[in-house]
């Protein structure tokens, strides 16, 4: 299985009620390939669910493009629909996702019946529904056919958000938060499904989550996000283990299981996209710049704008003055890091 989606330069934009412009997503570039686990992380207002829905055209850019397979998106009916056969979007909120009138059967055959996949597998609806959901773990399938969602637990509505999504035999999945309304005792089981759909089926998976620790378990790479950008992208030992950029440190610096590093509180909350900050987007909650660790380049962060950070499948990057300055400098990264 091959296929890739990406994001170049993505710019998503809606209009207040007030008639200002909030940019939700200001030049975000990513790439997801078959056969992978990419974790989107960042706080709550950083643009992931945006960018989660514009990967499936449900959010039309303001500038820049999404590609399938190399190709801009073709954002007509029949284009999108298209692109949906091959790219699932799995809601964060199962119950609120699933129609409560629909029966189990019904929520799962849906996709099936609109892009009309029957008559092409040589299965018919009840095999290939009952095959989606024992892929998405609910065994016997049959038992849960003429159940409706508030006769589920959590968990298993999310599985069958899960095998409505399996149903298309997609080559990727995004998944928007897929555990953060489970109990705890749950959320293995999801992850360990992504991963096993992963290893079995070659799916790509999207992961958005504002959870660092959860991209740690499941992610081959991770991207992070902030303010309509992603601000620091690799493989997801290298970002996690050594993080490069200040936001990204503090994200980990709160996770209980990483005891190197030393708390780390940011000041206020992401600023509104309305009015996104001049220079780097962190630097009014940046703290290296509050510290003067960034004494040499806070003219630059205050006022330089930096550059969108390209999607590389391969390397580690970050777009951080403070960041740029050192790898400019090898002597001076090289006393930074020096035990």
């Amino acid at each position: 299985m091959s296929a890739e989606l990406s994001t170049h330069g993505l710019r998503v934009q809606f209009t207040t009620k007030s008639g200002q412009v909030a940019k939700a997503l200001d030049g975000a570039d990513l790439v997801l390939r078959a056969g992978e686990v990419v974790a989107l992380v960042g706080e709550s207002g950083s643009g992931k669910t945006t960018l989660a829905r514009a990967l499936v055209g449900l959010a039309p850019p303001a500038g820049g493009e999404v590609r399938w397979d190399g190709k801009p998106m073709d954002r007509s009916g029949k284009g999108l629909k298209a692109l949906r056969r091959h790219v699932q979007l799995v809601l964060q909120d199962p119950s609120g996702a699933l129609n409560p009138r629909h029966t189990v059967y019904d929520a799962v055959a849906e996709g099936l019946r609109v892009h009309k996949l029957v008559g092409d597998s040589g299965k018919t609806e009840t095999e290939l529904v009952a095959d989606a959901l024992s892929a998405a773990g609910l065994r016997p399938p049959e038992a849960l056919f003429l159940r409706y969602p508030h006769e589920l637990s959590g968990g298993q509505r999310q599985r069958v958000l899960i095998a409505g999504a399996l149903a298309l035999q997609p080559q990727l999945l995004i998944a928007d938060e897929p555990v953060s309304s489970l109990d705890a005792s749950i959320r293995g089981e999801i992850l360990a499904l992504l991963l096993r759909l992963r290893e079995e089926l070659g799916l790509g998976v999207l992961v958005v989550t504002h959870d660092l620790g959860l991209a740690w378990n499941i992610a081959d790479r991770i991207a992070v996000m902030y303010l309509g950008r992603v601000v620091e992208a690799g493989p997801t030992e290298e970002v996690l283990t050594s993080p490069k950029h200040p936001y990204t440190q503090a994200l980990l610096s709160v996770i209980p299981e990483i005891e190197r590093l030393e708390p780390v509180v940011l000041q206020g909350e992401i600023p509104d996209p309305t009015r996104i900050p001049s220079g780097c987007r962190f630097h009014p909650r940046c703290p290296a710049l509050r510290s003067g660790e960034a004494a040499a380049v806070a003219e630059a962060c205050r006022g330089t704008a930096l550059p969108i950070l390209p999607a590389d499948p391969e390397g580690h990057r970050c777009a951080c003055h403070l960041v740029a300055s050192r790898e400019e400098d090898p002597h001076e990264s090289a006393s930074r890091t020096a035990p």
